[in-house]
């Protein structure tokens, strides 16, 4: 069986990445690796932000639920509250009809997002569950004895009303979910790895079915063309597995399927030390296998079965979770650190000259730049924006405001404005270094075998390496070898509750500030 383990991956990669990179090699991070005409053609196409449909099906549940018992509550304020008075036990009615309602239009399977595209199909599944709540709640009114209880207008008028209310929402839906359809919000983009026989069965069994939302959009292969065409099923080879990292951060990526077979381990285990590092799912198609497993060791694409090799870390409503998570905590921590931000400026200004604010290049999410703000700690003439030079103790660079604002990270409190307004920072991730960073040296990525792993996320504030003391000086190996270990550590077992662990552990860590210069 393939041995996939992520740590036998990264601690592999150090012997493939000796062999292949020639001495002098500008490091991955570094440099812009020159693609395929026809691979820049697909890279520069405009990609529009994609939507879960996971998430799009959980908010589709809510606005029913929501809707279902805002007409119950209506027709209860206009019939029966004028007549009746306000009966509390409407209410309950109400929500016991719209959770039963959700529950059966699951069961119908409407909260598909193909089912969105057909209104029609849809409607008439919808129409048959919708009669089938009514008849449940009838019955249990019935058999409770509660059915004097209900006015019989309000029955029939939430069955009625709440039909037209759902159908009319559906059919709105269905043109919402075809436009978003059309711009590729909900589609996949995949590429697959390994041409060939192998590529093409894959990419045809993808492409006959009509309801599979995976869009393949290119194929990448390390074989010439004498043994992997230069197009398979319609769809160009766009280079190697060394372009396929470059691409992925030049557009959008979300499936990588390796068309190989399972016995290719050598090659596969070569081609995922490359691609690990990258925030995508990672399939191994078993299409073509004739070792066959258990059906539940398979997911599928549509109708083409693959095993899971790697996930992206933090997708779906993990995302809406997260995101909430910034904005909200990250609003209420800038607001509160206001007085802070104010005093630390007045005070950098009387300090030294120049600006209050010092912007830096950093890799963020996917090893895209970009600008961090922190305050100004060092004279204006001496700032390193690439920090080609780390601070160190008694570091002349640095001003007498500066020293105390480093210790005391406070400095960094200005990366608020990246979590809240810029979007470009989480609260807690790992921490974004710059660009030219160095320990003993060597370059991070030099330094550290699969370091960019650690950009699959977005980054942070803080985070699990600085609250395990792994904060401040990276001036050894060791040092960015274990930031790096606690950072892979982070995005594999992420959690909101983890995120509000490192949060309240941080004042703690902010109190050892032996390495913070």
């Amino acid at each position: 069986m393939l041995d996939i383990n992520p740590r036998k991956i990264m601690s592999a990669a150090a012997g493939a990445a000796a062999v292949a990179a020639p001495v002098g090699a500008l490091p991955l991070g570094q440099q812009r690796r020159e693609l395929s005409p026809e691979a820049q053609k697909v890279a520069a196409e405009p990609i529009p932000a994609a939507y879960s449909p996971i998430v799009l099906a959980g908010f589709v549940r809510m606005f029913d639920a929501v809707l279902i018992a805002a007409i119950g509550i209506a027709i209860h304020l206009l019939y029966v509250f004028p007549t009746y008075g306000f009966e509390w036990y409407y209410l309950g009615a109400n929500a016991g009809i719209a959770a039963l309602a959700v529950i059966a239009f699951q069961a119908a399977d409407v909260y598909d997002v193909h089912a969105f595209r057909t209104p029609v199909r849809q409607i008439t599944r919808l129409g048959a569950a919708w009669t089938v709540v009514f008849l449940i709640a009838m019955s249990i009114a019935f058999f409770a004895k509660f059915e004097g209880m209900f006015s019989r207008v309000w029955l029939a008028g939430s069955y009625a009303v709440g039909f037209v209310a759902l159908t009319g929402m559906r059919i709105v839906l269905a043109g919402v979910v075809r436009h978003w359809t059309q711009e590729g919000r909900l589609d996949r983009r995949a590429v697959v790895v390994g041409g060939g026989e192998t590529g093409e069965t894959l990419i045809e069994a993808i492409k006959v079915q009509h309801d599979t939302d995976v869009h393949v959009v290119g194929v990448f292969d390390d074989r010439g063309d004498e043994r992997s065409p230069s197009t398979l099923a319609g769809r160009s080879k766009l280079g190697t597995v060394d372009d396929l990292v470059e691409f992925a951060r030049r557009t959008r990526v979300d499936l990588v399927i390796f068309s190989l077979p399972i016995s290719a381990e050598v090659r596969i285990l070569q081609m995922l030390k490359k691609l690990w590092v990258l925030p995508v799912d990672i399939r191994l198609a078993a299409h073509s296998n004739k070792l066959r497993f258990r059906p539940r060791s398979y997911s599928y694409i549509g109708n083409v079965p693959v095993l899971d090799v790697f996930d992206k870390p933090i997708t779906d409503w993990d995302v809406v979770m997260k995101w909430l998570f910034d904005k909200v905590v990250g609003s209420l921590i800038l607001l509160a650190a206001t007085p802070i931000l104010a005093v630390t400026a007045l005070a950098i200004k009387l300090d030294s000259r120049g600006p209050v604010f010092f912007k830096q290049k950093r890799y963020g999410f996917n090893n895209e730049l970009i600008e961090v703000f922190k305050f100004r700690s060092m004279y204006v003439d001496q700032c390193d924006a690439t920090a080609s030079k780390l601070a160190t103790r008694d570091d002349p660079r640095v001003t007498r405001v500066g020293r105390f604002i480093r210790k005391t990270s406070i400095d960094e409190l200005p990366q608020l404005i990246n979590v809240v307004i810029k979007g470009n920072l989480s609260l807690v991730g790992p921490r974004p270094h710059a660009v030219h960073a160095k320990a003993e040296n060597r370059l991070y990525d030099e330094a550290v075998d699969g370091y960019f792993a650690r950009h699959r996320v977005k980054p942070g504030i803080t985070g699990w390496a600085q609250i395990n003391g792994w904060r401040g000086e990276t001036d050894t190996q060791e040092k960015i070898q274990r930031r790096v270990e606690h950072d892979l550590y982070y995005i594999e077992n992420w959690s909101v509750l983890f995120d509000l662990y490192i949060m309240a552990k941080t004042p703690f860590a902010l109190a050892k500030t032996e390495n913070a210069y």
